[in-house]
């Protein structure tokens, strides 16, 4: 009896690897269940990410499998049921994962749970990401609290000559 071999078609292996070229350029993903929103809301919701460095794309399940594992990531296959879409996050994820929590309040889309970093989050801890400052108000904040030494030094410094002067005022206007 002869073995049945299964034969790849070309273009499932050319889809997986475009599918890897997208997630190692991004390296950030949050996946989520689109099912109930029109073509109006996705249109929006990926204006919106884009705004955000990110992408929305809606991506067979099996060669979402098939690029993560043959990238040496983290198993994402509890995520990969039903349909699915990923989203693709530039730089900044919290401000990515802000835009899909926000979009869920108000639609039937519902995170699942994300691959950042190299690590897997569930669908709570995207949440809790999307409340990080972004990456620019953390030098903001910091630089802020560098800053305010040296500002109270400042104050500090002046407000001795100042006085000094508001006294010999005062006791030239007595005499």
């Amino acid at each position: 009896m002869a073995e049945k071999t299964k034969k790849i078609q070309p273009y499932k292996i050319e889809a997986v690897n475009k599918i890897k070229e997208m997630i190692q350029s991004s390296k950030n993903l949050i996946f989520a269940y689109f099912r109930g929103l029109n073509i109006a809301q996705i249109t929006e919701l990926r204006g919106q990410l884009r705004e955000s460095d990110a992408e929305l794309r809606v991506i067979k399940n099996n060669y979402a499998k098939l690029a993560i594992s043959e990238l040496g990531l983290p198993s994402a296959d509890e995520f990969l049921i039903d349909p699915t879409a990923l989203t693709l996050i530039g730089k900044d994820y919290s401000q990515a994962a802000r835009v899909l929590v926000k979009f869920t309040r108000d639609s039937t889309l519902k995170i699942k749970g994300g691959l950042i970093d190299g690590n897997i989050f569930s669908a709570k801890q995207v949440a809790e990401i999307s409340r990080l400052p972004s990456k620019e108000q953390l030098i903001a904040m910091v630089m802020s609290a560098a800053n305010a030494p040296l500002k109270n030094l400042m104050y500090a410094l002046q407000g001795v000559p100042l006085k000094l002067v508001r006294t010999l005022k005062a006791v030239a206007e007595k005499a």
